[in-house]
């Protein structure tokens, strides 16, 4: 997740050493108490080697560049992975790189828990090397015809050891794709080249300051800055080609496939006929996109469309718009009734309405002055809904409807009833806010229906679970749409997920039993991430809305195996019918996505 700070702060505008044995890449380097699979480390310059340029590198654009730093090509031969070359840094980096060491040390070590690398990239968060298209071994039954296409799952894999505060949302994106074929499976793991990691690559070293963690109180904000401004200033890097890490998402829409982290555009990237991951470049749309974008948006699978918005910690705090099914982009409708910067990390969309979660995370300048995040929460907030027409060209008809104790990050589906004047949500509300973003562990979620009658002004919800569920989701074709089932993650706790819990929400509000109708647990040590449902066939109208497949990355500790899970979302115990050992291992990510092989072909 690119995540929570990074949008708010975004405005401001060696070579890696695997600590992994050379015989066995899945095997940990372990000690007592602190398990390492893979950290990488900045070596120092070799006298021998050519000095760097002060020129900062280009952003790769989805155009032919001349620049030696545009993406490479997909070409019929395996490609390995990057490596970056030795260089010698400039003077006027060994003497930024002297000050962060300094401030790292003295003024902002990386004291809790939540920002200290050695225990944010332990066990299976810790990063990996990039892997080329590898052949992969169905080791249990047999990979059904319709997951033809590429399964490709987004997450944070920081291409250096961070020398200072890190926090989980900060690494760089990395993409683990499993391209299915006829049966056979091939995986590949490729960072998203966006514009920062190819300044840092180039350099050898982290160039770009960790927005999330880097900027905790006056003293230690005012030092990394200054000296970011003087990296910029000094030619390291161009802060207009943006600072994102594309490490949260993807999405498919107007004829492209997009990664994503809310702090930056979004990066389109393809999949080559040998399963190999290209990045394509920054994307704009025309030049109508500016600074951001959610890593969530929605797209209803009738239209084509694709509903976005973007927030800051400037007015307008919120801005919604639309991408059409050609990826033109339609003015931005400003939204001036937001009064103040919240975290807005997702929303929801029926067929007449866009819906908003004003929540209590947000900017706290005083949290911030007095040496805390500049993002915390404000337990004196009272959390509210806003409802705008999904078409609407202005905010006049925007209406705000209070939600006490409603906190959502993420949103499972909406839908419309009563001819348009009730609006229905399903989404996580996280009961312990507080800890969201210092302890990811003491949080709970409790998944809601939420219901809004618009006539009225009246707001009604009760949970459909209470078990620690989030990262649900839903079958693509209902979105917008009344749906039955939820497929979401079971937090063991949070961030690490023990399984997956199938959800029917259809229950009415006065049966008030839990709404699980089927699980599975990975079992003891095995974690896994956001399931994702797949239809059998997505062409057949009549076809039962769960009748597909729910598929996963898992990981097992105990053995540092990782496999790509199928399981039968009809079944009561969600049967898993088909499971693929990977050639590496895969680290705990954020979301994904299933691009069908029909989709594949049109990038």
């Amino acid at each position: 997740m690119d995540a929570f700070s990074s949008t708010f702060l975004s405005t401001l505008s060696q070579h890696p050493k695997s600590l992994l044995s050379p015989n066995s890449p899945n095997t940990a380097t372990s000690s007592p108490s602190l398990k390492v699979y893979s950290v990488r480390i900045e070596e120092g310059p070799q006298k021998t080697t050519t000095t760097t340029s002060t020129k900062p590198a280009q952003l790769p654009q989805e155009k032919p560049n001349p620049s030696p730093y545009t993406p490479p090509k997909a070409t019929p031969k395996r490609q390995l992975p990057i490596k970056p070359k030795q260089v010698e840094p400039s003077f006027p980096a060994v003497i930024f790189n002297a000050f962060d060491d300094f401030i790292n040390t003295f003024i902002d070590p990386p004291l809790r828990p939540s920002v200290d690398p050695k225990h944010v990239l332990s066990n299976n968060f810790a990063p990996v090397d990039e892997l080329p298209p590898t052949e992969c071994e169905v080791v249990q039954g047999s990979l059904p015809t319709c997951l033809d296409g590429a399964y490709i799952r987004n997450g944070p894999n920081p291409q250096y050891l961070p020398r200072g505060p890190y926090h989980l949302f900060d690494g760089d994106g990395m993409l683990h794709s499993i391209k299915i074929s006829q049966g056979k499976a091939t995986f590949c793991s490729r960072y998203v080249q966006t514009y920062k990691y190819i300044v840092e690559r180039e350099a050898g070293f982290q160039v770009i300051p960790n927005v999330f963690s880097g900027f905790n109180g006056l003293t230690a904000s005012a030092a990394r800055g200054a000296i970011t401004a003087a990296r910029a200033i000094s030619g390291q890097f161009n802060p207009t080609n943006g600072i994102g890490l594309a490490n949260t998402s993807l999405a498919l829409f107007g004829g492209k496939l997009f990664a994503l982290g809310e702090s930056d555009l979004p990066y389109a990237v393809k999949l080559a006929p040998d399963g190999d991951i290209i990045t394509l470049g920054r994307h704009d749309f025309d030049g109508k996109l500016f600074m951001s974008m959610t890593a969530h948006p929605k797209i209803d699978p009738e239209t084509g469309e694709a509903f976005a918005f973007r927030y800051g910690p400037m007015p307008p705090f919120l801005s919604y718009f639309k991408i059409d099914q050609n990826g033109t982009k339609s003015p931005d409708v400003p939204i001036f009734s937001m009064t103040r910067p919240s975290f807005l990390h997702d929303f929801a969309i029926t067929k007449k309405y866009a819906i908003f979660a004003d929540i209590q995370i947000g900017m706290n300048p005083i949290d911030f002055i007095t040496g805390g995040s500049p993002v915390s929460s404000d337990s004196g907030k009272v959390p509210r809904l806003g409802v705008i027409p999904r078409y609407a060209k202005d905010e006049s008809e925007m209406k705000w409807f209070d939600v006490p104790g409603f906190n959502i990050v993420h949103a499972i589906n909406a839908w419309d009833e009563d001819g348009g004047d009730t609006i229905v949500m399903v989404a996580p509300n996280i009961l312990s806010v507080e800890h969201t973003l210092e302890r990811m562990d003491m949080i709970h979620a409790s998944v809601e229906k939420v219901k809004i009658d618009l006539k009225t002004g009246m707001v009604s919800r009760h949970p459909v679970s209470t078990r620690n569920l989030d990262f649900g989701v839903i079958n693509p074709a209902y979105v917008g749409k009344k749906n039955r089932y939820v497929y979401a993650a079971i937090g063991d706790p949070m961030p690490k997920v023990a399984g997956i819990a199938k959800l029917d929400v259809s229950v009415a509000e006065s049966d008030r039993r839990d709404c699980i109708v089927a699980c599975r647990l990975f079992g003891e040590g095995c974690f896994g991430g956001e399931p994702f449902f797949v239809a059998k066939d997505p062409n057949n109208l009549e076809a039962d809305e769960d009748d597909g497949y729910v598929v996963s990355y898992v990981h097992n500790e105990n053995t540092g195996e990782s496999r790509f899970l199928v399981m039968d979302a009809k079944s009561p115990n969600l049967d898993i019918v088909a499971a693929v050992k990977l050639p590496c291992r895969v680290p705990y990510g954020f979301h994904g996505l299933f691009v069908r092989d029909s989709d594949l072909r049109k990038l």
